[in-house]
């Protein structure tokens, strides 16, 4: 299965994007407050667009990373902490409709007094049932029943459309089991790695002496057995980034024989999937390698293993002393200093879980049909731009670019909100522990998913919950997303002048755009299946021209020398931050064709305005340790990068701020990166 390509920020740092941080009124357009003109443009325009901001900045303590993302965000988790708050008062003991389960939800979310008398008690039956494990069988059965909960463990599992009959749902399993950050971790020997699974060991054995065993370091070593041994068969995040490397759909009986001692139908019917005959196994080596640890580690190391993937799962929602402990690794891995508010975990809770109940209200108070329609102008501008792109591209054949057209006309295109909200009537929700919402809502989304084995593909789907700050492509739908959450200022602003608009909004649906050209959805066709549709020469001079990108981003560093950007494993994103920015630059001056040319506004003309907004969506503080973990974790390159890099290569960029060559920001013709 193929991650969807979103375009914001890594996942670690949006869960820990929130705190208790004071409202301020965004400003409308560019506000000159952020700028450092005592810093020329040409030299580092990350700087000369935020360095006001930096300097007046204080990244707050909840915080892994702070700027308009988390601003954003911030603001829209006090919209949705209002209609929660609203909800909750007027919920009965036994909600029937969205709004009162909602209500119910979040008020046994912030019942933290039940939290505390109930300690782990609400896992005990399970806890009871892993510790009755006695054979592998036992464990095979267990893993299934908590696939089946929405918990998960030993890999990832679920229905996603079948990459080369994307009309349809596969049942596919994917590498994982870990509990660090990433397979890296588990065999790094710098001082950073080594601090983060030391952290990690710590947080595994504290949390063996909550649950009462006398031997917890003996418990944690049975679980770093299990991790490392998965971690070492783990395919590498670059090597992931190859769709053919994750797809390998194939008979249950084949499968069967990748891992003799897992027998598929079996785990699938325990799990809760319809009869199917086919399944993809995403990295065939992982599963091979893990069929021989399932059987190779003792029975109590798998015990030790599944208590603790229950209880990691869980913590946040347990009593405080789990909480606690939870978060002290947390501290580690991302250096915030203060845990988040309660109500911000139980709005970001409500919103995973119930999104599109919480959705709805949200749009109802925050996005209205107007901005609607004005953000589907604007996609639909950014898309005929690229398709004025692609008849002039002047390294591509006639025969690929037939194609690439094809595939372009046929996005679907997805804002704001579903047409067709999702139903939550078989969800029951009570004002009783938190945890148990939590796993009912779970296992109710797992079994919407997995109901869909072998049946068809639905394309309208919207699988993004409307109040998300976020954007993004999928090359199996074809299709791209852009919520209400972050269709808000300073992303999409109607009291924003359109260079502001189309520099920052503009752009991002440009980079999602891009996405089904980057070199990963530039495999996919205009149905979303994986098909080569390029000539062999058209293929050559694409990575040829993405071989720059990456030799660009493999020389950024963040934080210190030696950490690297890895070029190749955010290749994917720098394409779609190269492309967007020059697909909305040239949608941006199609829209001034036959107007009166915008005049300066704060001393800066609108093309000038166009990359400030740009600069200014990137600025970010952020701790020295989610830096370093970014780099080896996320497809996203850091925030200064997001600014310098694309625009270096832009002759847009250097004729509206006069760089020439020679300055930092106008990269030599022979470096120059341009695909699309």
């Amino acid at each position: 299965m193929l991650a969807r390509r979103t375009w914001l920020l890594p996942a670690l740092t949006l869960a820990l994007a929130a705190g208790a941080v004071a409202q301020a009124k965004p400003h409308r357009g560019l506000d000159p407050a952020n700028f450092d003109t005592t810093c020329a443009p040409c030299q580092d325009f990350y700087r000369f667009a935020n360095g006001g901001w930096i300097k007046r900045t204080v990244l707050p303590p909840a915080f892994s990373n702070w700027g308009s993302f988390a601003e954003l965000s911030d603001r829209n988790d006090s919209t949705l902490q209002r209609i929660l708050v609203r909800l909750a008062a007027t919920a009965p003991t036994s909600p029937v409709t969205n709004d009162q389960k909602l209500g119910a939800f979040y008020a046994s979310c912030m019942d933290t007094a039940q939290a505390e008398s109930a300690g782990i008690t609400p896992l005990n039956s399970e806890l009871d049932r892993i510790r009755a494990i006695n054979s592998t069988a036992d464990v095979i059965a267990e893993i299934a029943r908590l696939h089946q909960m929405g918990t998960g463990a030993l890999f990832g599992f679920g229905a996603s459309p079948d990459f080369k009959n994307s009309s349809q749902y596969l049942a596919g399993v994917t590498q994982g089991g870990l509990g660090l950050p990433d397979r890296d971790y588990y065999t790094r020997t710098d001082s950073a790695g080594t601090a983060v699974r030391g952290a990690y060991a710590t947080y595994v054995t504290e949390t063996f002496r909550l649950l009462g065993d006398a031997i917890p370091d003996s418990a944690t070593d049975h679980v770093m057995l299990i991790e490392t041994a998965l971690a070492k068969a783990s395919l590498t995040r670059v090597q992931r980034r190859d769709p053919n490397s994750n797809y390998h759909k194939m008979t249950l009986v084949q499968a069967d024989s990748i891992t003799p001692h897992l027998e598929w139908r079996a785990f699938l019917t325990a799990a809760g999937t319809p009869p199917t005959d086919t399944i993809n196994i995403g990295q065939p080596s992982f599963f091979k390698s893990m069929d021989s640890v399932l059987v190779n580690a003792p029975v109590v190391a798998w015990r030790d293993y599944l208590r603790w993937h229950l209880v990691r799962q869980a913590a946040p929602w347990l009593s405080s002393p789990y909480v606690l402990n939870n978060f002290r690794y947390v501290q580690t891995v991302s250096g915030v200093k203060e845990q988040q508010p309660r109500w911000k975990r139980c709005v970001g809770a409500a919103n995973g879980l119930l999104g599109d109940a919480l959705g709805q209200a949200y749009v109802h108070e925050a996005f209205t049909p107007a901005a609607r329609a004005r953000a589907l102008a604007m996609v639909n501008n950014l898309i005929a731009a690229l398709d004025a792109r692609l008849h002039t591209l002047e390294w591509m054949s006639d025969t690929t670019r037939q194609q690439a057209l094809i595939k372009l006309r046929a996005f679907s295109k997805k804002i704001g909100y579903p047409d067709t909200w999702r139903d939550y009537t078989g969800l029951t929700i009570d004002k009783g522990p938190f945890i148990a919402n939590a796993e009912r809502a779970q296992t109710f989304a797992a079994a919407r998913n997995f109901a869909r084995v072998g049946k068809a593909v639905d394309r309208t789907e919207f699988r993004m919950t409307p109040p998300t700050v976020n954007a993004q492509y999928s090359p199996t739908w074809n299709d791209i997303t852009f919520p209400a959450g972050i269709l808000q200022p300073p992303f999409f602003d109607p009291q924003a002048d359109d260079a502001v608009n189309y520099g920052g909004m503009g752009a991002v649906i440009g980079h999602e755009m891009t996405h089904g050209f980057d070199d990963q959805g530039r495999q996919f066709d205009a149905q979303g299946n994986l098909r080569d549709w390029w000539t062999a020469d058209d293929a050559t001079r694409f990575k040829a021209r993405a071989q720059k990108v990456v030799d660009q981003f493999d020389s950024y560093t963040v934080v210190d020398s030696v950490t690297h950007v890895q070029g190749r494993l955010t290749l994917g994103e720098d394409i779609a931050d190269l492309g967007g920015l020059k697909i909305a630059y040239a949608a941006f001056q199609m829209s001034l064709k036959g107007k009166r040319h915008p005049p300066k506004i704060d001393g800066f003309t609108a093309e000038q305005r166009f990359f400030l907004a740009w600069a200014q969506i990137w600025r970010s503080k952020a701790t020295d340790q989610s830096l370093r973990n970014q780099v080896v974790t996320d497809p996203h390159a850091p925030a200064v990068w997001r600014v310098m890099g694309p625009l270096s290569n832009l002759p847009e960029f250097a004729k509206a701020f006069g760089c020439k060559t020679g300055d930092v920001m106008v990269r030599a013709d022979s470096l120059r990166a341009e695909i699309w």
